[in-house]
């Protein structure tokens, strides 16, 4: 099987659908915010500080080239991989994607707490997330295979409906 490729903003579930599909699917897994962190050895926030964010796109273009190669893996994405366009191309070229789509009031309710969003640093709200994701939201339909919408949904219904489409 070729890859499997979940996108979405922060928040929408990405990384906890993934886990629950390497289970279910007996695939590899790559968690790319995870392995960014380990592979530089430091943080999301600390790459943006030092690098700016221009350097984090660079990884994780990187990154998926390296993963799309290795092929049979599901792959959280990071929310912001679908801005460059040569990332959308490869991952509709190696695999499938799905969109976990959510709402912003979703998303601030699962990220209020988190210090390790540095889009979202000084801009904690419902509003600023809905206008980013607004922004972005072009861009994940663009490049999704399948949308999936994640509001009031267990994780099982969610893994069920991916593993159905598949």
């Amino acid at each position: 099987m070729k890859n499997i490729f979940l996108i979405g903003f922060m928040g929408a579930g990405k990384s906890t659908v993934a886990r629950h599909l390497q289970k279910r699917l007996k695939m590899n897994l790559a968690e790319m915010d995870e392995r960014i962190e380990k592979e530089q050895g430091m943080t999301i926030p600390e790459i943006f500080e030092k690098y700016g964010e221009s350097r984090f796109r660079d990884l994780e273009s990187e990154l998926i080239l390296t993963i799309g190669k290795e092929g049979n893996t599901i792959v959280s994405c990071g929310g912001g991989v679908v801005v460059r366009p040569e990332n959308i191309e490869y991952m509709k070229k190696n695999g499938r994607v799905f969109y976990l789509k959510t709402s912003p009031e979703t998303v601030y309710n699962r990220v209020k707490d988190s210090t390790n969003r540095p889009i979202l640093n000084g801009n904690m709200n419902v509003e600023y997330i809905a206008g980013l994701m607004e922004k972005r939201r072009a861009l994940y339909e663009g490049a999704a295979d399948i949308t999936i919408t994640t509001d009031g949904k267990s994780v099982d219904e969610i893994t069920d409906e991916i593993i159905i489409a598949i």
